[in-house]
């Protein structure tokens, strides 16, 4: 398994021209025969997308995720108990990427790289494949609490291969394999390689707003343990040089492993999250 991940982390990469942000908000056209403009934003709502930051640009996303809704005036709707993340990511090519975040959540360091393999193209090749590695360091777990903790037991990974259609103008699906792996797992039948599947979409309502909504589907889930599969829903908004992304999902951590192993929320109760993601380009 080790060496599988290090062949898709390595593999080399096929790059492919990319319009700006600026250039996608007003075009959905098809450049020297690749389909553009599958999502506008890097992520649907917490997975992953297969847009790529441009060459040469930097971009900053702020994550929010409030507390849950479910607590009313007691938590002021969740705005007592809100966790953030800032993600850096820079592109080194049009389809070469490479990130680095910190979340409140469990202060959680993260590094990235994110690329892409195959484009969709007009009269040919039908998806857009880009895959997506991380290394995550948890830096909250304290060894007053677990004496034989080492640093080994902080990191975590995950290895993503995601897999788009742009179907129309209005309309782009997206399936994401997933491997994620946490050295160390609060709950003991579960086991530290995971694995699961994403499926996300987005559907464009107007010029400048869709609807997007993903959900991970969690393949290895300890039975006895308390999360669930991770729900959300949300509308973009685009804005000049941003996108901004507001959605309420049950999954209040926005890392893969996270979101994925540890959704703790359930929509049947009303315990869920509202949260935005807003990114600027530089």
């Amino acid at each position: 398994m080790k060496t599988f991940l290090l062949l898709i982390l390595w593999i080399p990469v096929l790059s492919f021209a990319q319009e700006d942000l600026l250039a996608e908000i007003d075009s959905d056209s098809v450049s020297k025969g690749y389909t553009t403009a599958a999502f506008k934003g890097l992520k649907i709502v917490n997975f992953e997308s297969t847009k790529l930051v441009a060459k040469k640009e930097l971009t900053l996303i702020v994550s929010h995720r409030f507390g849950s809704i479910e607590n009313g005036f007691d938590s002021f709707f969740g705005l007592d108990d809100a966790v953030t993340r800032l993600n850096f990511i820079y592109g080194i090519s049009d389809g070469f990427n490479i990130g680095v975040s910190r979340s409140s959540y469990q202060k959680i360091y993260e590094g990235s790289l994110k690329y892409r393999l195959l484009n969709q193209q007009e009269n040919g090749f039908p998806f857009t494949i880009v895959g997506y590695n991380s290394l995550m360091i948890n830096t909250a777990l304290d060894k007053d609490n677990l004496p034989k903790l080492k640093f080994k037991h902080r990191l975590s990974y995950a290895t993503q291969v995601l897999i788009s259609r742009k179907v129309n103008t209005n309309f782009s699906v997206e399936i994401a394999p997933t491997y994620f792996h946490d050295n160390y797992v609060a709950i003991n039948e579960q086991d530290n390689a995971q694995f699961a599947i994403g499926l996300g979409g987005r559907y464009k309502l107007a010029k400048r707003w869709s609807l997007n909504m993903d959900y991970g589907i969690h393949l290895n889930r300890a039975s006895a343990s308390p999360f669930r599969n991770p729900l959300s829903i949300g509308v973009d908004l685009e804005t000049g040089g941003h996108v901004f992304q507001m959605h309420f999902t049950n999954a209040q951590p926005m890392n893969t492993n996270g979101f994925l192993g540890q959704a703790s929320g359930d929509w049947a109760d009303g315990d869920i999250y509202f949260g935005f993601n807003l990114s600027r380009v530089f």
